[in-house]
């Protein structure tokens, strides 16, 4: 094994510097913050605001562009456009182009453009967030595949966690202007992944510490979420003076500026690895050399993912086939992977979770209004359920990865979180007091689950190389189902009781039926999960946990 000469040029800065891109990268989680001041300047009613907002939820998700960008240009042998780093050059000039149109736009630079051309705008602007995600996700899967969980449940968590820190930018920064917000926007995560991009590379390395210094960024993480929650709560019960906001964002910095320190502490310890005795006198030499580059994401050896494919007494028949034995999971790219039935389980499975979760979030305020929570109640569950949805990213990849090295499944963790977010829609559903504080929390972290375990699951299912391909394709349940939940049933539904002038609902009845049919939805799901842990078992049996005994 290789060491890097500097810890700038280690997988634990490329982690760093990911981490620092993810938290900038969600700018499409901060509609509610400009979407009043884009509705008035361009005179639009609000279904035409919903109809731009229907672009953010499409670009956001629909990430197949970044994850064949991210394959095409990670498996060329050129050192030109090579990496990475196009992914995120690509995300850069979207996210700079999207935001800047429709800031000029909003003060006057350009005159009024007309309504497709500014979904246009807005899709540009959120798809950005694919090409940011894709490049730091995937890289950090093929960096730790080990701890293929973890790793994906940190940038998951980060991303999650990005838009309420862009909101403490612009209540520290805007004070209250929301076009200078848009401006922002289109220069922070510019810059920010511009500056960065160098660090993040593809490492094929491993050390016996790998999970100590991960379990030092998820510490990270938990802390960012915990200080966040704090001051959303703060924020919500008192009105905090400027001088105020500056301290607690000086401070949100240095928490984000933690991650580096955790990089220099590795890298220090893989020196002293290396430092240390020969290999014969020294045990703790010997637990890397057994590792061959082949299992972290090389593609030139197909042999080891083939070892033994889905039937036991099969293993020697595959080892010595060639043009004809099962393909190398790598080598299954989105076509072959649509071919599949685990894809079509996984792909309905998101549609029932992320879809009902997403419906749910986009209808909360609306539900606490009609269950008779004050304004601040309802302002405190829309700024607490990004806590939420980061425990839920966060712990699931966390949580899955320690019993996945114990010999669970993750499938099963996917069939959990649905049997569980089955009960959130419940629930709500069920308007008794309080129920939206419990529901919310239950729902939120269902939801930020099914964003961890996705990934992770097609990285092993389907082999690394596709990974942001296939995972990106699946990820188009999420606008899809919450088009079906939010407009076909909640918003059918509370239209049909509805009554007044104003078109409002208040009281159980408003969105009772709504949440029962999620519910019933979400237990659907649960069956489809429980039908690709059963279609996958076999395989994590005799692949996923053999190779990862193998390596550790």
């Amino acid at each position: 094994m290789v060491m890097e000469n500097s810890f700038l040029d280690t997988k634990w800065m490329a982690t760093a510097g990911s981490i620092w891109i993810q938290c900038t990268s969600g700018a499409s989680y901060t509609f509610g913050i400009y979407s009043s001041i884009l509705k008035s300047s361009q005179s639009y009613d609000q279904s035409t605001l919903d109809t731009v907002s229907v672009f953010k939820d499409i670009g956001a998700n629909a990430g197949v562009l970044s994850g064949l960008l991210y394959a095409t240009v990670t498996t060329r042998r050129s050192r030109f456009l090579s990496g990475p780093w196009v992914v995120h050059v690509a995300g850069a000039i979207q996210s700079f182009a999207g935001y800047f149109l429709m800031w000029a736009s909003v003060v006057g630079l350009l005159r009024r453009p007309p309504v497709p051309l500014m979904c246009l705008f807005m899709l540009l602007a959120a798809h950005a967030q694919t090409f940011f995600n894709t490049a730091n996700v995937v890289s950090g899967v093929e960096n730790f595949q080990l701890f293929g969980g973890t790793i994906v449940g940190i940038m998951k968590g980060f991303l999650g966690l990005s838009g309420a820190i862009l909101i403490q930018v612009y209540e520290t920064l805007c004070e209250g202007d929301p076009t200078t917000f848009i401006l922002i926007l289109a220069i922070t995560p510019t810059v920010v992944s511009l500056l960065l991009m160098p660090w993040v590379k593809i490492y094929r390395s491993s050390t016996v510490d790998d999970k100590k210094h991960l379990n030092g960024f998820s510490s990270i993480a938990l802390s960012v979420a915990a200080y966040l929650m704090v001051i959303i709560i703060l924020e919500n019960i008192f009105t905090l003076p400027l001088w105020t906001r500056i301290i607690t964002f000086m401070i949100l910095l240095l928490l984000l500026a933690a991650p580096v320190g955790i990089a220099i502490k590795a890298h220090r310890d893989s020196v002293r690895l290396l430092q240390a005795p020969p290999p014969e006198t020294s045990p703790l030499m010997n637990a890397p050399e057994p590792m061959p580059s082949t299992k972290y994401s090389q593609p030139q050896d197909p042999e080891e993912y083939h070892e033994i494919p889905g039937e036991p007494g099969q293993a020697k028949e595959a080892s010595s086939s060639s043009d004809n034995s099962l393909e190398d999971e790598e080598d299954i790219n989105l076509l072959q992977a649509m071919l599949s039935v685990n894809f079509w389980l996984l792909f309905i499975a998101m549609i029932c979770g992320m879809g009902s979760g997403l419906a749910t979030i986009n209808n909360i305020s609306q539900i606490g209004e009609s269950l008779g929570y004050t304004t601040t109640e309802r302002s405190s569950l829309v700024s607490l359920w990004s806590i939420w949805n980061f425990l839920g990213r966060f712990g699931a990849g966390f949580v899955s990865d320690i019993f996945l090295h114990k010999g669970w499944a993750r499938p099963l963790f996917m069939v959990i979180t649905l049997a569980t977010l089955t009960f959130g829609h419940l629930i709500i559903a069920s308007g008794f007091p309080g129920n939206l504080y419990v529901g919310s929390i239950v729902v939120g972290i269902c939801y930020g689950s099914q964003w961890s375990l996705m990934p992770t699951i097609t990285s092993e299912i389907f082999g690394v190389r596709h990974m942001g391909t296939i995972f990106n394709t699946i990820a188009i349940a999420s606008p899809v189902g919450s088009y079906i939940f939010s407009v076909r049933v909640i918003g059918y539904l509370y239209d049909k009781v509805a009554i007044g002038e104003d078109n409002s609902c208040y009281g159980t009845r408003c969105f009772m039926l709504s949440f029962f049919i999620m519910a019933s939805v979400a237990f659907f799901g649960f069956l489809v999960a429980f039908a690709l842990f059963l279609q996958t078992r076999r395989f994590y049996m005799q692949v996923v946990l053999r190779r990862l005994r193998r390596s550790s």
